[in-house]
């Protein structure tokens, strides 16, 4: 109940985010019940082959549900609460249960509208307009549709709780002090992931490579209808994504230390020291949507021969994992301009001009785009090459 006022209470942008969750954890939750009907009219390998490719959107609908559980005011620690019963502990049960409640929704959604369409429901428009496609002759599992409608929010709620929990820190005298200590803040130490980020880069790139001259036609398929992809060439694909995620941060980090050297003048040294505080914050979305952004391009280069073309559960997944990646770098850039805001009016108020911050915010997201851009490009060409072999 204390999680749904506090949900009835938020300010409409997190409203706004919350609905946003909802929205991709129902098209998720239709796109596992549209590989249930899939199983259930052509079993056999074909049916996992779909299963497995609906662990994208699956994951990155996890990933942006805890990127606002994150951003989300009414699970912050605020003094006193604790007083009340309102510690660290309790507010990251109520953050996971708040991810847990926006999720639900969205699967019931999700299951409303894969009965209207195949014809299970009636009185509203388009009844049974993909009866063909969504097995609706054969009735049902109860028990595979509830443990798939599950999976978005089982999950989302569990890792909100795992990446919420309160961490003790050095020096903390208490629970407050602890959480926020925590994770969620910058460390003043650069981000260790760039090391392993390359490494695991260059053996997608490499594993990309080598799949993509398999002699055999063997691999997925892709719910669109496309053929012929080695199943090397996804776990390339896989790979790949996971380096830039991990590399994301460091190479944030590295970008705020190039802007500093020098002789750096204000507006660059403050650009710097703000990218450098941020890289664990903004650097593993921005991370994240380069992958995707080379993974999109990687398929559009797959869908321009003439054998594939795009159905709509491919647009569909597509569109999900491109969203979601968005507004968690989206999401992740208004946590890190919350963050700064006492100490922007301690500059202002000193005597800084406003155009000084202007200018550095623009400054930073010029060095990034400088940065990540031709990265995006470089590992969408090395991604894209073995599909056109």
């Amino acid at each position: 109940m204390l999680a749904l006022r506090l949900g009835r209470r938020a300010h409409p942008l997190v409203q706004l985010r919350r609905l946003f969750v909802a929205g991709a954890s129902a098209g998720t939750g239709f796109l596992l019940l549209c590989t249930l009907a899939y199983a259930m009219e052509h079993p056999g390998a074909g049916a996992f082959a779909r299963l497995a490719w609906c662990v994208a959107p699956v994951t990155a609908t996890v990933y942006f549900a805890v990127a606002v559980a994150r951003t989300d005011p009414g699970t912050k620690p605020r003094t006193g609460l604790s007083w009340v019963g309102l510690g660290p502990a309790r507010l990251t049960v109520l953050a996971a249960i708040s991810t847990a409640v926006a999720c639900t929704l969205g699967s019931m959604v999700a299951l409303l509208v894969f009965l209207h369409l195949r014809g299970d429901l009636s009185g509203l428009p388009f009844d049974g307009a993909a009866a063909g496609l969504l097995a609706a002759k054969l009735p049902l599992p109860l028990g595979a549709v509830l443990t798939l409608l599950t999976v978005v929010p089982v999950t989302a709620s569990a890792v909100t709780a795992v990446a919420l929990r309160p961490r003790p820190a050095k020096g903390s005298a208490t629970e407050e002090d602890a959480r926020a200590d925590g994770p969620s803040d910058a460390p003043a130490s650069p981000p260790g992931g760039l090391p392993w980020g390359i490494a695991v880069l260059a053996a997608g790139l490499a594993v990309e490579t080598y799949a993509g001259r398999s002699p055999d036609g063997s691999g997925f398929r892709l719910p669109g209808g496309a053929t012929g992809n080695p199943a090397g060439v996804l776990g390339g694909w896989a790979l790949t994504a996971l380096g830039l995620a991990l590399a994301g941060p460091g190479l944030t980090y590295l970008c705020g230390r190039l802007l500093q050297a020098a002789r750096p003048g204000a507006v660059r040294l403050l650009a710097g020291r703000v990218l450098q505080e941020e890289a664990r914050r903004i650097g593993r979305p921005l991370g994240v949507l380069c992958a995707v952004a080379s993974g999109a391009y990687a398929s559009v280069v797959l869908y321009a021969e003439p054998r594939t073309g795009v159905g709509p559960l491919t647009a569909l997944g597509a569109l999900l994992v491109t969203g979601c990646a968005v507004l968690t770098l989206a999401t992740a850039a208004v946590e890190t301009r919350q963050s700064r805001t006492r100490t922007n009016e301690t500059l202002l108020r000193f005597g800084a001009p406003a155009t000084a911050l202007r200018s550095s915010a623009a400054l930073r997201a010029a060095a990034l785009t400088a940065l990540f851009a031709p990265l995006t490009w470089a590992v969408a060409e090395l991604a894209a090459l073995p599909l056109t072999r």
